[in-house]
């Protein structure tokens, strides 16, 4: 079972740059996919109609792009790109804008400008990193409830929420990388009378 935990920002991110009167101001966020990506960089845009530039680049995944909106090339969001990928994270999207001050930087200079910028936003947003976790479900009877949470809790695992009917019917998200040990476990301290049952996936921090 894959068990890759996800690195991405915490938030998002600001941070402003002035370089021989150019302003560069960056914006770092996270992001579920390139949809959300490709909306957030929409939205700087119109956010700064004026500005010269909206330089972006973003990681989703497999999905990657950068863009240097009109400057030189590899000079914008090469760079940008860059500060994403040496700072292994995923799932971000970065946009740096410029508004030129009326002296020509240089290639060398707007390289070092965008790269400042994009990292100072990262910097700003903060790095996480999200466990992969699998999320199940059980049923057990009343008196076995407290033998199987004791159990459970032996592993890193969430407590998703507990429904009391007939049963007593409980949600939990195990850390993937523990999961098959989890449900191995369960079954064999109660002679395959209680199952835990995968039901889907998901990113969340261990507690």
């Amino acid at each position: 079972m894959v068990s890759k935990a996800l690195v991405t920002l915490s938030g998002e991110g600001e941070f402003h740059l002035v370089e021989k009167k150019s302003e560069f101001i960056g914006y770092a966020a996270p992001v579920k996919n390139e949809a959300e990506a490709l909306a957030f960089i929409e939205k700087i845009k119109q956010k700064h109609k004026d500005a010269r530039h909206n330089v972006s680049a973003y990681v989703c995944g497999s999905a990657m792009h950068q863009s240097d909106d009109g400057e030189p090339q590899g000079t914008g969001g090469v760079p940008v790109l860059d500060v994403i990928k040496k700072n292994g994270i995923d799932n971000t999207v970065i946009v740096v804008t410029r508004y030129f001050g009326g002296i020509l930087l240089g290639a060398g200079g707007l390289v070092r400008a965008y790269s400042r910028a994009a990292a100072g936003a990262v910097e700003q947003a903060g790095i996480v990193t999200y466990d992969r976790f699998t999320e199940c479900c059980y049923r057990c009877a009343y008196g076995d409830y407290d033998k199987l949470t004791y159990e459970t809790n032996k592993y890193t695992v969430i407590n998703d929420g507990v429904e009391y009917s007939e049963e007593v019917n409980v949600k939990i998200a195990v850390l993937s990388a523990e999961s098959d040990r989890l449900i191995k476990h369960i079954s064999e301290i109660t002679g395959g009378k209680v199952t835990v049952t995968p039901t889907g996936e998901r990113f969340d921090k261990k507690q």
